[in-house]
């Protein structure tokens, strides 16, 4: 079974750029500062007010993988480092280069996919009039569809949730993390124009990946097969 681990990277639109009615409805619940300014840094959360910049994409059993991202600053040409190729365009060519790649693959592996990603890729194909070319939102029980989030928590039977940093740090994987970016540091660094630090750290979330998928596999993943 041919198999891909993918990952984005979102950024959310600047709060002053968006309609007024918009701004209103987002800001209907909040009456605080710290409220207001909670809603302004979390529109990279939603499809609705935020914008697709980076999607990778790692085979594990190959350890090769793309990663295609926005570039707003110089024109960057494609090149590849440590088994990952680096490929810039606008939202719309990176998405139709994502589905391109995944329409051959058997199945996926995400670490929250389907509460994040997918529908994130879902909407903003939509939104520029691409059809998804494979189901991204399986059966969650089934095979097609392996997100760690759910496997780790066992579909929600623990209590808490954590990130994949945490769960990096518990199996001595190195985690992302560890270079000094975190997701919510995402938007600044696009607006500062660090595109390939961001297509870097979203590489780093791929291995981090592949590699907890190793951990699951080995060590929690029960097989009725002898």
């Amino acid at each position: 079974m041919s198999r891909i681990i993918f990952d984005i990277e979102t950024a959310g639109r600047d709060f002053d750029s968006l309609d007024r009615p918009v701004q209103e409805y987002l800001l209907r619940w909040a009456d605080t500062e710290e409220e207001k300014k909670d809603v302004r840094e979390s529109l990279s959360f939603y499809p609705l007010t935020g914008e697709i910049i980076t999607i990778g994409m790692l085979n594990p059993d190959t350890e090769k993988g793309v990663v295609f991202f926005q570039n707003q600053s110089d024109p960057v040409l494609p090149f590849e480092d440590e088994g990952i190729r680096y490929e810039s365009g606008t939202e719309e060519e990176i998405i139709r280069r994502f589905w391109d790649t995944v329409k051959s693959y058997d199945q996926f592996v995400t670490f929250n996919g389907r509460g994040f990603d997918c529908p994130f890729i879902l909407v903003r194909s939509a939104v520029h009039k691409i059809k998804p070319l494979k189901d991204l939102m399986p059966n969650r029980y089934g095979d097609a569809h392996i997100d760690l989030f759910d496997q780790l928590t066992f579909f929600g039977a623990s209590r808490r949730k954590f990130s994949l940093d945490m769960w990096c740090r518990t199996f001595d994987i190195k985690s992302p993390k560890a270079d000094g970016i975190t997701g919510y540091e995402v938007r600044d660094l696009y607006t500062s124009g660090r595109h390939i630090d961001i297509a870097r750290y979203c590489a780093g979330d791929l291995r981090a990946t592949a590699e907890l998928l190793a951990v699951w596999e080995k060590y929690m993943k029960f097989s009725h097969h002898k």
